[in-house]
């Protein structure tokens, strides 16, 4: 289980910079999440921890021993890949079985631990079946259990769920990581879903444009972003411009409580569910548009010429048109940069 440290690394193809000066650490054990966009550089990185790719400038090291140069295989590494990687002609207990024997671990640990992963994974009354026999889900347990059954300390994910449905998704990253704290090994996981890095991590980098924006927990990222792309890109946010004074930024809502020296013009955000209704509230705005959510409504609320988004409970009964009054608490509203955080 090494910790990783990625120091200065920078990846260029050709006039594109994939990877800018890219420098982070991960905790021995930990779970954490390399997060964003298409073409923000998270599974370049990912493949240069692998070693599939080496870096233009820079290092990797693994528990402070530079592996920079050194082979993917010789790396205590495993890949869990997008498309599963399954070989078509094995069997489920034969797949999981491959990477030690490759290894030439000694046939009875070779049994052992492929016993082991069948077990964990819920995989025995599929272990005689061919990969093409098994649902997605079925075939991603498979993948992770190959992986794991090289007995690596660090397990690498490239968008391992993307293939599934939202149901499953749900069900298999929660599988992941609760394998990933039983057998204790550290993890990176590539993926551009907000809700699974929010859901997985431990800790959260978020890059845009090959640089690390923000990093932090999931909860720090989510509600205490740093700059407008952090706010937009992860979940829901209203984000606000204006001038603030007096503790309050102006808006035709109303005043919105500022923890914020007076400035000519800033931008602020807040989640749409912090916000409490109330007949006394100090905000108000007319609903355009509900949305029920089941377990939520989503509220479009107008003023002037600005929209804000509410979620409250899905009990409430708030037509079209209404008029409402609401209040924002002034510990959850975020200043955020003037520049985006690298």
């Amino acid at each position: 289980m090494p910790a990783i440290d990625i120091e200065g690394v920078a990846m260029r193809f050709g006039d594109v910079d994939a990877l800018k000066n890219v420098s982070l650490h991960v905790p021995e054990g930990a779970f954490v999440t390399l997060l964003g966009p298409s073409g923000c550089g998270k599974t370049t990185l990912l493949n240069i921890i692998a070693g599939f790719l080496a870096p233009s400038r820079g290092r990797v090291l693994f528990d402070r021993q530079d592996v920079t140069g050194i082979r993917p295989e010789a790396r205590d590494t495993a890949m869990c890949f997008q498309s599963y990687a399954l070989f078509p002609h094995l069997s489920v207990q034969d797949n999981i079985a491959f990477g030690p024997r490759q290894k030439r671990v000694p046939k009875t640990e070779v049994s052992a631990r492929v016993g082991d992963l069948i077990r964990q994974m819920g995989l025995a009354p599929h272990a005689a079946k061919l990969p093409n026999a098994l649902s997605g889900g079925q075939q991603q347990r498979v993948a992770l259990a190959r992986a794991l059954a090289v007995a690596p300390g660090v397990v690498l994910f490239d968008e391992p769920l993307s293939n599934l449905d939202a149901k499953l998704r749900d069900q298999v990253r929660g599988e992941i990581r609760d394998l990933q704290r039983r057998v204790g090994f550290t993890a990176v996981y590539v993926t551009h879903d907000q809700a699974e890095a929010l859901a997985m991590s431990d800790t959260v980098f978020l890059l845009n444009g090959g640089v690390i924006e923000q990093s932090g927990s999931p909860r720090e990222i989510y509600f205490r972003p740093r700059t407008r792309f952090v706010a937009d890109f992860i979940g829901a946010a209203n984000l606000q411009d204006g001038a603030i004074a007096g503790g309050a930024m102006q808006t035709p809502f109303g005043p919105i409580p500022v923890d914020a020296a007076d400035a000519a013009r800033r931008t602020i955000c807040w989640r749409p569910e912090v916000v409490r209704l109330s007949d006394v509230g100090a905000l108000s705005g007319r609903v355009a548009h509900v949305a029920f959510q089941g377990g939520w409504l989503d509220l479009f609320v107008t003023a002037g010429d600005q929209t804000l988004r509410l979620q409250v409970p899905g009990t409430h009964d708030i037509p079209d048109g209404a008029e409402i009054r609401f209040d924002v608490a002034r510990d959850a509203v975020v200043v955020l940069e003037d520049e985006p955080h690298a």
